[in-house]
Formats: C-alpha cells, sequence, structure tokens
C-alpha cells in the first residue's frame, strides 16, 4: 500500500526537499502541496491523503488551527497528521497533539527519522518513539502544574469508564512503552495489551497513543517528573 503524503509549509524550498525525499521512497508519494492552514485542509480532503506533515507556524490559517479542523472532521478521521517544529521544542506542539496531532517533528531530523516518522504515523502509532511524546508532555505539564493550572475535570470523569486493566495499560503507555514491552511488564500478550489500547482510545475519545499519553497526564492518573 502507498502512503500519501500531503506537505504543508510556506517554505517552497522546504517543500520541494521534502517532495524529493518522499518521492524517493517507493511505499511513498506526495499527493499534495499547501502553503497555509487552509490550503492544508482542502487538499487532505480532496488527495485522501493518509498522512500530513504540518508546519506550525504559516501565514492566514496556522497549523494548529489547521490540524483541529482535520481532527474535528469525521470524514477526514483516518488523515495522521505530524507537526513540523524547529529544532527547540515548541509551546505549541502540546496545543497541537490536543487538537488531534499523532506527534511532531524537527525540521532538522535526518531523512530516514522523517521518513520513519511517516510510516509509524501511517501505522497508527505516535511520534517517533512513545518515550519522545512522554517526555514532551510531561515538560509542558508540569510547568503547567507549576503556574497553578487545575487538570481537566471532564478527562479525569472518562477514565472512570475504563477497567483496572485497562488504566494499568494507559499508565504504561504515557510511560513511553511499547505495546511488547507492556506486555512482558504486564506479563499478557502483546495481543491483549494492542486489545486495552485499542478499547481504551475507543472509551475516551482518543484518535491514537499520542493523545492517550495526553488523557494519561491531563486527568492526573500520571503525574510529570520534576527532575
Amino acid at each position: 500500500m502507498t502512503i500519501r503524503v500531503l506537505l504543508a509549509d510556506d517554505q517552497a524550498l522546504l517543500r520541494s526537499a521534502f517532495r524529493v525525499l518522499v518521492d524517493s521512497e517507493p511505499d511513498m508519494e506526495v499527493v499534495g502541496e499547501a502553503s497555509d492552514g487552509a490550503e492544508a485542509v482542502r487538499l487532505a480532503a480532496e488527495q485522501r491523503a493518509d498522512v500530513v506533515l504540518m508546519d506550525i507556524r504559516m501565514p492566514g490559517t496556522d497549523g494548529l488551527a489547521a490540524t483541529r479542523l482535520i481532527s474535528a472532521d469525521p470524514a477526514l478521521a483516518g488523515i495522521r497528521v505530524v507537526i513540523l517544529t524547529t529544532f527547540e521544542v515548541d509551546d505549541y506542539v502540546v496545543q497541537a497533539l490536543r487538537a488531534g496531532a499523532c506527534g511532531f517533528l524537527g525540521k532538522g531530523s535526518e531523512p530516514g527519522d522523517l521518513l520513519a516518522a511517516i510510516r509509524v504515523a501511517f501505522g497508527g502509532e505516535a511520534l517517533l518513539s512513545p518515550a519522545a511524546t512522554r517526555g514532551l508532555i510531561a515538560r509542558f505539564l508540569a510547568q503547567g502544574d507549576a503556574a497553578g493550572e487545575d487538570r481537566d475535570p471532564a478527562r479525569a470523569e472518562r477514565l472512570a469508564a475504563l477497567t483496572g486493566r485497562e488504566r494499568e495499560v494507559l499508565v504504561q503507555v504515557a510511560g513511553g512503552h511499547s505495546n511488547d514491552e507492556i506486555a512482558e511488564r504486564l506479563e499478557v500478550s502483546p495481543l491483549t495489551v494492542k486489545t486495552h489500547v485499542n478499547r481504551a482510545m475507543a472509551k475516551l475519545g482518543a484518535r491514537d497513543r499520542a493523545q492517550l499519553v495526553v488523557t494519561a497526564y491531563e486527568s492526573g492518573l500520571v503525574r510529570p517528573r520534576t527532575n
């Protein structure tokens, strides 16, 4: 199956570089280029993209707003958005994860990392690694704690729908562990872990593992480490 990739960035030169890289892979093809978020949302629907590489800062409708629009449209539920950011961790990235992005990738990443991120996103996983998601979210939620921000009570209430085992698995997912690692820790099969993860996603309204991690932290089920 060919992965259909949409490039959304206001820098034409960067889009061209990404196009050459993506189109060089036998299992990928670039199906469109957008220079702003509004165009990205339109092309995502028209071209039936599987993965959108979304720059977070663009004129007009930015990447954050575009991600929200894509995530809120049931017709675009299968589209995975990977946020492109600068080397420095961007405060908007966590907002993008909350809005439905499956993760983030630095613009200075190696070509192989970019291609791997596309494949991982297409497969429904989070970012390049669950640990990267965990570290990023923990950092910003820890800052929120320091500012006295309250946990999201609605998310905490939804946790009540989870079984004890699903909560255990959610804690492990938030810890950055893969299904195989969770299976070993809980002494169950990887297939059983996958089933629990999928059920937790359905009950919590999460699109992917990245949003499960966000929920685990925002609900207070998992606390960010301060060291």
